[in-house]
């Protein structure tokens, strides 16, 4: 049975990363994520787990220790922020090309230029391509859950990937909401033990991590990573699924929240989602077709689905909370574009980089949104394509 709790989104991580007891834990601070490993240390100090617990110089460390230990065979964890996840590049990548299924929890906070302690995606999204799994949440009983199937995804033979599991920095790492936490016993049955199947301690099968890929091999291991992160849609599927089964909640790769028979659409990630959510409910019943959807799992992106949930539609908007730096806008709104290319009927779509560096999204902010998709959709004039919304003139 479920257990009714209040915590924020950084012990829902910790307590999630407790009950799972990993291996290895190798830490280091930065804001907003440090009290994951806080509480962790103090989880290991009251001997509630048998982690190693592994204090380190830089973040670049942290995940190079976490490497080492699970390419001996171990499950391995850390936690970061912000240019702690960008000090972490080079390994991010030789985390995703080795198939080392480490899990990272990210508290997504804006990265320097100028100095910002507050909430944007402009650092996991910089890591997007560097082979992890995302998953997203808008609140803090995602970011618990979230965890929860974290390790069964990036384990799974035909998976073998690192995977993030990002948090808003601050809006959910601490702000404390209602919770339910699942019983000990029973998520370490649902998550199961690490076996990998060759790893460098096993000496019935001697074998070398990380050789160098010369050019008769390289582009087979990254095609193989690349059917890797095609195969954890599926895998993400059946996890759920399961999930679901376990203890009721249920996730996909989004959410479709009044879509059913929407003109207009808003698509964003994180916490955002509750606010625009109101919006919808405020414009529903003033008989509005409105709609979201809130992305769950950016990578894999799941550009087929989100392309059939969107293909109805008359206008979307997809808001980006990290700014792309490209002329056109975010990364979100360049896979959602992508994604639709290929409709027979693709709907009106506009791009709105918003929330950089903590700024408010309000109930007001995504109705002025929803009148201007209303307005294109009407007319059949977007108008400009790529704006920002919220800054100061």
């Amino acid at each position: 049975m479920s257990i009714r709790e209040r915590m924020s989104g950084n012990e829902a991580i910790a307590t999630a990363m407790r009950q799972i007891n990993p291996d290895v834990f190798a830490m280091f601070p930065i804001t907003p994520s440090t009290e994951i490993p806080q509480y962790f240390a103090q989880y290991v100090a009251d001997g509630r787990v048998d982690t190693e617990f592994i204090c380190v110089e830089s973040e670049h460390s942290s995940l190079s220790a976490c490497l080492g230990a699970e390419a001996a065979g171990c499950r391995a964890v850390t936690a970061t922020s912000s240019a702690g996840l960008s000090y972490m590049n080079e390994v991010l990548y030789v985390a995703g090309s080795l198939r080392l299924p480490v899990v990272l929890a990210v508290a997504c906070r804006a990265l320097t230029g100028p100095i910002n302690i507050n909430h944007d995606y402009s650092d996991s999204l910089a890591a997007r391509d560097s082979g992890f799994i995302q998953l997203y949440a808008e609140n803090n009983q995602e970011v618990y859950d979230n965890y929860l199937m974290a390790h069964r995804i990036a384990e799974h033979p035909d998976v073998r990937l690192p995977l993030m599991v990002c948090e808003d920095g601050f809006i959910t790492s601490h702000a404390i909401e209602n919770i339910e936490l699942e019983e000990d016993a029973l998520v370490r049955a649902f998550v199961g033990q690490y076996r990998p199947e060759n790893y460098l301690l096993k000496k019935e099968n001697p074998l070398a991590v990380g050789p160098y890929g010369v050019s008769a091999y390289y582009m087979e291991a990254r095609v193989a990573q690349a059917q890797a992160m095609k195969n954890a849609k599926r895998v993400i599927l059946e996890v759920a699924a399961d999930f679901e089964a376990h203890f009721g909640r249920s996730y996909s790769f989004f959410e479709s929240y009044r879509m059913e028979d929407a003109e207009i659409a808003m698509v964003l990630m994180g916490s955002s989602a509750g606010t625009a959510k109101a919006c919808v409910d405020e414009l529903r019943e003033s008989g509005v077709k409105a709609g979201l959807i809130k992305l769950r799992v950016f990578r894999p992106f799941p550009g087929e689905e989100l392309a059939e949930a969107l293909k109805s539609c008359k206008a979307v908007a997809v808001l980006d909370k990290s700014e792309g730096f490209s002329a056109m806008g975010g990364p979100l709104f360049a896979e959602t574009a992508s994604a639709c290319i290929n409709l027979d009927k693709r709907p009106k779509m506009i791009e709105i980089v918003y929330g950089l560096g903590g700024r408010d999204f309000t109930v007001d902010a995504a109705r002025s949104v929803y009148e201007r998709l209303e307005r294109i959709a009407s007319t059949g004039e977007i108008g400009e394509v790529y704006t920002h919304m919220g800054q100061r003139e």
